[in-house]
């Protein structure tokens, strides 16, 4: 039983990575290629970035109830189809247009995310969940790994149309992945709140709100989506373009898009085998050591962004923040799960974590361009390290009290 719901988390997992492919290369080619897609301004480019997170706030509890009525295989197969329109679009110019394709990326998404977390919830418990957690992250990130790395080096060289156009057509391929699925094929999805809850304290609804680590949980989620899903990733490629500028003679720069997709790549490239390491790592030592630790490094990293350090060192600091970006998402998620676990209505707590997730990672690209043009993109930097520094302190108070 347990090979074969690691092999239903390794299926779902690939299926998304293959959707994910223009979503991820859009990151890095289109804060430097934005006039090429017909944009006149960098706010629009944070706007295309986030609109997909802004539309799945009000769409998580709308996908979580049909996912009560529809089968795995036909949200599954939804998904699919939306995401290559989606891709193939990215290769059309136009603001408007492309942020109406930006949304429909969204309710892919929800999709593939809601129908992931229900079904790692529903098969693991404390002592597994952090590992199965790690494996659907690493897995489908080797998605973002071909995306950004390969996504900006055709980009860079044959322009944006071509890679949208390859890569829908690839995304479009997941279909053939769905007929040698189990999970895809169940039946519809089992409400979780009305399975056996392995429960220490049967928290209901209406108490939710009232409950302290739900709170923290939920604001946790929200911060680091913010500033690693939001603003660090849909600005690196902008940061390398500034820091070459200031630092690199023009002989010798790198195209940033092309630099950017490999430095994510290479995250990607480790997230299979790091993720479910540092799960199964918090399995047994404990969610909040490890998240303690992991928020004071990336509180250090992210402000030396800002220092003026030679531009390999500069570049070492980008991946120390990638390697802390690992560790805290796989762990963020198990803490959520385990929370959820521990009440009487678990769909109603993941749904409240993917909606917070969602609207963290699109304040986090929106913000943190609207501050870059208004002030400039150190101040938000500065003040990234100060949150995740007072996020640190707060879960290591938690844990002196428990």
């Amino acid at each position: 039983m347990a090979k074969e719901n690691k092999a239903q988390v390794v299926m779902i997992a690939a299926i998304t990575a293959l959707c994910i492919l223009g979503d991820s290369m859009l990151y890095v080619v289109l804060p430097t290629h934005w006039q090429e897609a017909g944009l006149t301004s960098l706010w629009e480019v944070g706007a295309l970035l986030s609109i997909n997170r802004f539309i799945r706030v009000p769409l998580n509890p709308i996908v979580s109830r049909l996912y009560r009525k529809l089968s795995h295989r036909k949200g599954i197969i939804l998904a699919i189809l939306l995401s290559a329109m989606a891709t193939a679009s990215y290769g059309i110019s136009g603001f408007w247009f492309l942020l109406l394709m930006r949304a429909i990326w969204g309710i892919a998404w929800t999709f593939l995310k809601l129908g992931a977390y229900f079904f790692i919830l529903d098969i693991s418990a404390d002592e597994n969940r952090g590992h199965y957690m790690g494996i659907y992250n690493g897995i489908f990130r080797l998605g973002s790994l071909v995306g950004m790395l390969a996504g900006g080096i055709i980009a860079d060289i044959f322009g944006m149309k071509a890679v949208s156009f390859v890569f829908a057509g690839i995304t479009l391929s997941a279909l053939f992945l769905v007929y040698y699925s189990v999970y895809p094929s169940a039946g519809p999805t089992t409400p979780l709140a009305t399975a056996a809850p392995p429960a220490t304290y049967p928290l209901k609804l209406t108490n939710v709100w009232k409950d302290s680590q739900i709170i923290w949980m939920l604001l946790t989620g929200f911060l680091v989506t913010m500033l690693y899903q939001g603003a660090f990733t849909s600005t690196l490629s902008h940061l390398i373009d500034l820091r070459q500028t200031q630092q690199m003679a023009a002989h010798v720069m790198i195209a940033s898009a092309s630099l950017a997709g490999i430095i994510q790549a290479i995250r990607w490239g480790w997230e299979p085998w790091l993720a479910p390491w540092f799960g199964r790592k918090s399995d047994h030592w404990g969610r909040r050591p490890v998240l303690i630790i992991a928020l004071l490094a990336a509180s250090v990293l992210f402000a030396l962004i800002n220092t003026g350090v030679p531009f390999g060192i500069w570049i070492a600091i980008i991946f120390g923040v990638q390697l802390t970006a690992t560790v805290l998402t796989t762990v963020v998620d198990a803490v959520a799960g385990d929370v959820a676990s521990q009440t009487t209505v678990k769909t109603s707590i993941m749904t409240a974590y993917s909606i917070v997730t969602d609207l963290g990672s699109a304040v986090g690209a929106v913000s943190v361009y609207l501050i870059a043009s208004a002030i400039n993109i150190e101040v938000y930097y500065w003040g990234a390290a100060l949150l995740l520094l007072l996020l640190a302190f707060k879960w290591a108070a938690a844990l002196r009290k428990a």
